[in-house]
């Protein structure tokens, strides 16, 4: 579907006449596991737009026009959905896609084609690291930025941690970044346990996981890294790894997911968004305006596609509307904006957006469908050491 953004938000009468295109290609998992993370992403990414421009949907004069592909979490779908793209439809640049697997795919295209491709919210290490080139930029929080952020919040003295996640991408370089991001804290990782993304019991990998905890005196915590679906909280729950002392930790989550941590009151972790977080202009008009248009608040990836937004277009207002891709990476190198979160800024060395996470603890309000992640602290980009991975 191809939208004519400007005629949406603003008169005919004040559009410039003959005004040109800038197309934006938004490669996202419209099919699948990750169906809610696409939906949210594109609102999010429209909204960004409308709040950037002011509502006029034109940078310099020229009109952004938004082409939506569905890659139904396939990377060769992905892949070729990209080429599409720049090689047929003439997108001047890419956003997305929900996964890291299909991501990956991407990033050789766009060097093949010399265009940009924002990355968002697919969120691997190896995105900005092994296999980044000089086209990929990143809005979304990479495995770094969750690992070190969740470390930070549970990484205390006598802490003992095992771990669960899915076995991909995603879950693996969330894993080993949080492993990495322990070793710097009093905390002790003494198991990982992987899981494939369609796995709905969950019995074996919780015992083997209560067993490596219980030959460990401390305060024992069980990590979950989890997109998508299937997620295994409740179910391992149901099992009461209370009996052993063990309490569940993990990060923060879309709405829905969250109903389901109202079995967790005092769950401590990291979150990259909750929409009573922040407070600062843009998330209030973010706020207030989904609160309006939808009835419901902002969530975590309708945050994350707002940043990518207002970051396309500062970037093109910094190249003066040009979309030609050196043009772009010189405005884009080191470039801050300001995004729901706050400011966030694109390191030049990798260009993954260094951003706050926030340290939460799980509260359970009347009145709340889901469970609410109350501020513990804010994690800024200061407190987290990064590591430059594309080296």
């Amino acid at each position: 579907m191809r939208l004519l953004l400007s005629a949406a938000f603003v008169a005919l009468a004040t559009a410039p006449a003959m005004a040109d295109e800038i197309r934006i290609a938004h490669i996202h998992d419209m099919t699948g596991a990750l169906e809610a993370y696409a939906a949210q992403s594109q609102i999010g990414l429209m909204m960004g737009l409308e709040y950037a421009t002011e509502g006029t949907m034109q940078v310099e004069g020229n009109d952004l026009v938004v082409t939506e592909y569905d890659s139904q979490l396939r990377p060769d779908l992905g892949r070729a959905l990209l080429a599409q793209a720049f090689g047929d439809d003439g997108a001047d640049i890419a956003v997305g896609p929900t996964s890291s697997g299909v991501a990956l795919a991407m990033l050789p295209v766009a060097e093949e084609y010399e265009r940009i491709l924002l990355v968002e919210p697919a969120v691997a290490d190896s995105i900005t690291g092994a296999d980044w080139n000089r086209y990929i930029f990143r809005t979304g929080r990479n495995s770094s930025q969750d690992a070190i952020s969740n470390a930070i919040a549970l990484g205390q003295e006598g802490v003992v941690i095992a771990t669960l996640a899915q076995d991909y991408a995603f879950g693996r370089d969330g894993i080993a970044a949080f492993r990495e991001a322990l070793e710097g804290t009093p905390a002790q990782l003494v198991h990982e346990e992987y899981a494939p993304t369609d796995t709905t019991d969950f019995t074996a990998a919780a015992e083997r996981i209560f067993n490596a905890l219980q030959e460990h005196e401390g305060d024992r915590r069980l990590f979950v890294i989890w997109a998508g679906g299937n997620n295994p909280m409740s179910r391992i729950q149901a099992m009461d790894p209370g009996r052993f002392g063990i309490q569940m930790a993990t990060g923060g989550n879309i709405l829905p997911a969250m109903v389901s941590f109202r079995d967790f009151p005092g769950m401590e972790g990291a979150t990259y968004y909750y929409y009573e977080i922040p407070q600062n202009p843009v998330n209030q008009w973010f706020v207030e305006q989904h609160m309006e248009r939808y009835g419901t608040p902002p969530d975590f990836f309708t945050a994350g596609g707002m940043a990518a937004g207002i970051a396309i277009v500062e970037a093109l207002r910094a190249s003066g509307g040009s979309t030609d891709a050196e043009d772009l990476i010189t405005a884009m190198e080191g470039m801050h904006f300001e995004t729901p979160k706050g400011e966030m800024w694109f390191r030049a060395e990798d260009h993954q957006a260094m951003q706050s996470m926030y340290h939460f603890r799980i509260a359970i309000h009347d009145g709340v469908e889901w469970a609410v992640p109350e501020l513990v602290r804010e994690i800024t980009p200061d407190m987290m050491d990064i590591p430059i991975r594309n080296q």
